[in-house]
């Protein structure tokens, strides 16, 4: 049975709701992952005190319940709460709701605002998962102060070596074009990209008529394409879920702009918070501060938490062998 409109306008209301909470954001993962979306209300006692979203899919013959699950380029999803209500105490009652109501044998979740000792005593396993965020109520000149010296100085270069900056209005042909420099950028690690194309367009497609994504091209002074970025957004932050550029342009550092680029337009619109979306090191050249998110998981039987963490090797396996058969460049 679809949500109501009811629902929706119900879950959008929450101060804690992420873009990976709307019903565009869910169609795109169910699209790319053959999944089912499962939209549950959080109750105390009788009274409703939030919101739970997951999804539904099956690997190896087995009900998983993903929230999300690695490799759906999805940062988070979990709970939208009332103010107050605990987040251990949600998640205590989603577990006996994933394996005996909905019959799963693995479940994982990654909430933004859960927190390492939430996790404490609950006996899931989880990993440290930080991601690395800025604050932009800081006025432009306090922002770029924030920033490294040297990537200032590469902002500074990009301007004067001609490169421009441009915002791109859902063009399906955009996808593409982000994909082949993506491609470039794993070949320098003799690696290819841990995801299709389809799922690019997925992704503009799905968010692209809600005004919820921010697609960035950059051209060098002779007007080439030499670097892309996608940036979804939605009530008070803005997602780097992919960027992408030329090796042999690199040096003119346009990838620098179109973050520069982006923290401005979110800054303009309101939002309080870039997610870098992870934590690698080169990022905190921008000024990031570090969050930790745990990914949490639990599996039914010592058994299933093996052939989870087979699948996680076997994929990098694949990934490697599929560079060395496509020859990369």
């Amino acid at each position: 049975m679809e949500p109501s409109p009811a629902l929706w306008n119900d879950r959008a209301a929450y101060p804690d709701r992420l873009i990976f909470h709307t019903p565009e954001w869910l169609a795109f993962v169910a699209e790319c992952q053959g999944a089912e979306p499962v939209l549950a209300t959080v109750t105390d006692g009788s009274t409703p005190a939030g919101h739970f979203t997951g999804l539904l899919t099956r690997k190896y013959g087995l009900r998983i319940l993903g929230s999300p699950m690695a490799g759906w380029t999805t940062s988070y999803l979990g709970f939208q709460l009332d103010p107050g209500v605990s987040r251990r105490a949600a998640l205590d009652a989603l577990l006996p709701f994933a394996f005996d109501e909905l019959g799963c044998a693995h479940a994982e979740v990654r909430d933004r605002f859960l927190t390492e000792a939430d996790l404490a005593g609950s006996g899931l396993l989880w990993e440290s998962a930080p991601t690395a965020v800025i604050n932009l109520e800081p006025s432009e000149d306090d922002l770029f102060a924030a920033m490294a010296s040297a990537c200032r100085r590469n902002i500074r270069k990009a301007a004067k070596s001609g490169v421009v900056i441009e915002e791109v209005d859902g063009d399906p042909a955009f996808a593409d074009e982000f994909y082949d420099q993506l491609r470039d950028v794993f070949a320098k690690q003799n690696l290819v990209p841990t995801y299709s194309v389809e799922r690019v367009r997925s992704l503009i497609r799905h968010l692209s008529p809600a005004g919820r994504i921010l697609l960035l091209r950059a051209r060098d002074g002779e007007g080439r394409s030499i670097a892309t970025a996608v940036l979804p957004w939605h009530h008070r932050a803005m997602y780097f879920w992919g960027g992408a550029s030329y090796r042999e342009h690199q040096h003119l550092r346009p990838n620098e702009a179109l973050i520069w680029h982006a923290l401005r337009w979110a800054r303009a619109r309101g939002l309080t918070e870039f997610d870098f979306v992870g934590g690698n090191s080169y990022k905190a050249k921008y000024g990031t501060t570090e969050v930790p998110v745990p990914w949490a998981r639990r599996s039914r039987s010592p058994l299933v938490a093996r052939l989870r963490d087979a699948a996680k090797q076997g994929f990098a396996l694949k990934q490697r062998a599929a560079a060395r058969l496509t020859g990369v460049r």
